[in-house]
């Protein structure tokens, strides 16, 4: 799944080429995602100007005028430019044809992800309005960290990959980060000391930083805004080396569930 670092490295690759430039015609192919595309869509946006693109969480809005175009990538979406005449492929499922002569391509093969419309304020639509702070903001700090976990059984991991505790924490980056700060994944998080807190939030906000500035994880068919792929696997330490030495301590790596999702660790750096 596309996770915050993949989203940014989306939004800035997509954001030159649509400021400022009008939209010709949207293209619907598939109008079923995870929820039905907005219906006034089309006739609501073709013909308006592009004032702006941003994020939040793992959503990105398309601001004109008169309202924004938020778009969700879900498991498998992707967002990109290609020229408006390229043809489209099966999982194409929506183009916003630019004045340019580019085209903004959506590609979903499992369908998960969304595109909808408001004319209000986007950052308090229902889907995006109770989410958590961003990590890489000074909000997101020890003090407030340590006052959500506190007495919380929860695993830490889940802890922090509750959207609502803080956004964009996804899976790939709660493994990375809980290794870099030698916490299991499974201990309570109202069970960490302050002090172990604060350096989970410093590698949290690090190792989201280090993956957007090498443009996103590649798994499976994960591209940027420009098409490309991401680098960030490279520096993977834990995540998808189950049965593997640990890069500190040589000790095989353990592999478990959490919250249905896979959880990497060392169980001799992870306390």
């Amino acid at each position: 799944m596309p996770e915050l670092p993949e989203v940014e490295t989306t939004k800035n690759g997509i954001a030159p080429h649509l400021l400022s430039v009008a939209v010709e015609k949207i293209v619907i192919r598939q109008s079923i995602l995870r929820w039905p595309i907005t219906p006034e869509l089309p006739s609501r946006m073709e013909s308006q100007v592009i004032r702006s693109v941003s994020r939040r969480g793992k959503y990105i809005g398309i601001h004109t005028d008169v309202g924004t175009m938020i778009v969700h990538l879900g498991m498998s979406g992707s967002l990109y430019l290609v020229d408006k005449k390229t043809e489209a492929l099966f999982h194409d499922h929506v183009d916003i044809v630019l004045t340019s002569g580019k085209c903004l391509r959506y590609t979903d093969p499992r369908r998960f992800g969304s595109i909808l419309w408001t004319e209000e304020d986007w950052l308090q639509h229902p889907l995006i309005c109770s989410l958590g702070p961003e990590p890489l903001t000074d909000e997101f700090n020890v003090s407030y960290l340590s006052a959500k976990a506190k007495s919380r059984k929860k695993p830490i991991k889940t802890f922090i990959m509750d959207s609502k505790i803080v956004v964009g924490v996804g899976n790939i980056y709660a493994n990375e980060a809980l290794f870099k700060s030698g916490i299991r994944p499974d201990r309570h998080a109202g069970r960490i000391s302050e002090k172990r807190l604060a350096l989970l939030v410093e590698n949290i906000k690090s190792v989201l930083s280090d993956a957007i500035s090498q443009g996103g994880t590649t798994l499976k068919d994960f591209v940027g805004g420009d098409g490309k792929p991401g680098y960030f696997k490279q520096a993977l330490s834990v995540y998808g080396r189950a049965g593997l030495p640990c890069t500190r301590c040589q000790k095989e790596l353990i592999e478990s569930r959490l919250g249905q999702r896979s959880t990497v660790y060392c169980s001799h750096c992870q306390r």
